[in-house]
């Protein structure tokens, strides 16, 4: 295994590149002000370069330089959140602070470190940016770190509050930062705040405090090739007549497989939740051109006795999938006229709840600051007190999918291997 060495060369915030014209605070959606939200979403984008052919702009300075003309359009992100999260009154100050902006350096090359393929051979802490000692990472919207590799190749390390902005937002902001990288002079989606569109259902009575307990869930990834999905698929047409997407086969698996490897008692409820995108059913009041970049969601629970999900061929299970979200029109149309007695952004930590997080539509994928999309996307969405799935896409030139997870304790974790190796 190589010793890397990741070296800090500077860091500081970059303020928007053009001065602004007012000053403004924004108030933020009753999704964005989910209590829930105020944490931060943690990513490493690998990006291979051939240093002969790079030019003579190093990343981290053009990246920097495309950082400030983007926060021109998205000057939220160079704010600050004001305001109380519990009491519903958040807002972002528009004060141009800045984002906070790490430039380093590492002694070794991608291929020394295997193109930060799993296990990580070099810390995530060395890549992913980090504020001063003593600053609260969640007070700052958006961090951003481009570490240089002595091979010409860079890694971009993100951290940003999920507050301001959901996945597809917060690829929309990034892909905008990528235009100007590559010398556009505007963004190809024009970024629209409108917030005040989204639903504002009566605030109901807080249920009880989430439980935080550690369970030591243990991390294990797997690639699934686009053969296998496809072979799925067709099946599932061929039982139902309906079609089901790679998102439905992969979730219908590790539920299953999960599940299996617990052993929970037969009659016990399992869950598994996702965060459904919504724009689609706001199509009369946002803008028809797109462009919004809040979170903008709903999540989406299937439940099932846990004996009905181990015993089901996977196929019944992705049925199951399937049929939770079909109901989304229905449960995000009632929650936005307050008729729910219970929050269903209020989410519950227990065990037998597994969240699922799907990276392979949002847009990261196809981030280009002009030497090329990344070759792998390292997605950090894990807390010990959550049992998590998280999809994404295996290193390139590697087809498939790859799904990444933290949902059982390191008795079960064979048990859970077994099972998802029967998928292929």
């Amino acid at each position: 295994m190589a010793s890397a060495t990741v070296a800090r060369k500077s860091q500081t915030f970059v303020a928007p590149s053009a001065a602004p014209t007012t000053e403004a605070t924004l108030e933020l959606s009753a999704i964005d002000r989910v209590p829930g939200l105020r944490h931060t979403v943690r990513s490493l984008h690998v990006f291979r370069r051939d240093k002969a052919a790079a030019g003579a702009r190093p990343p981290a300075e053009v990246i920097r330089a495309a950082l400030s003309r983007a926060l021109v359009d998205y000057r939220p992100f160079a704010g600050r959140f004001v305001g109380s999260v519990a009491a519903a009154e958040a807002c972002v100050a528009c004060t141009d602070d800045g984002a906070w902006f790490v430039e380093a350096v590492a002694d070794c090359s991608l291929d020394d470190v295997n193109g930060l393929d799993y296990p990580l051979m070099v810390r995530e802490e060395d890549l992913l940016p980090s504020p001063e000692e003593g600053v609260d990472p969640t007070s700052i919207p958006f961090m951003m770190q481009v570490t240089e590799f002595a091979c010409g190749g860079f890694v971009v390390g993100l951290v940003a509050v999920h507050t301001l902005a959901d996945g597809l937002g917060a690829a929309q902001f990034i892909n905008a930062i990528a235009e100007f990288a590559r010398g556009l002079g505007k963004p190809t989606v024009e970024p629209v705040w409108a917030r005040a569109l989204i639903p504002n259902p009566p605030k109901l009575p807080p249920g009880p405090p989430p439980s935080f307990k550690s369970f030591g869930f243990q991390y294990f990834a797997t690639d699934v090739t686009s053969d296998r999905v496809a072979h799925v698929k067709a099946e599932y047409f061929q039982a139902t007549g309906q079609y089901c997407s790679a998102f439905d086969v992969a979730i219908a698996k590790v539920w299953q497989a999960r599940t299996r490897a617990v052993k929970y008692s037969p009659e016990a409820e399992v869950h598994v939740c996702f965060f459904a995108n919504t724009r689609h059913l706001l199509t009369p009041m946002l803008p028809k051109e797109g462009g919004f970049y809040g979170n903008c969601f709903y999540p989406v629970t299937v439940t099932a006795t846990a004996g009905d999900v181990a015993a089901a061929g996977l196929l019944d299970v992705i049925k199951m999938i399937r049929d939770g979200k079909s109901r989304l029109p229905m449960e995000f149309a009632k929650w936005a006229s307050g008729d729910v007695k219970v929050d269903p952004y209020e989410l519950t930590f227990e065990h037998n709840v597994l969240f699922v997080s799907d990276w392979t539509r949002l847009g990261f994928f196809e981030v280009d600051y002009g030497w090329g999309k990344p070759s792998n996307i390292i997605p950090f969405n894990y807390a010990d007190y959550m049992a998590v799935a998280v999809l994404g896409a295996p290193p390139v030139p590697k087809k498939g999918t790859r799904i990444m997870t933290q949902c059982v304790e390191e008795k079960h974790l064979m048990d859970f291997k077994d099972e998802m190796k029967t998928f292929f």
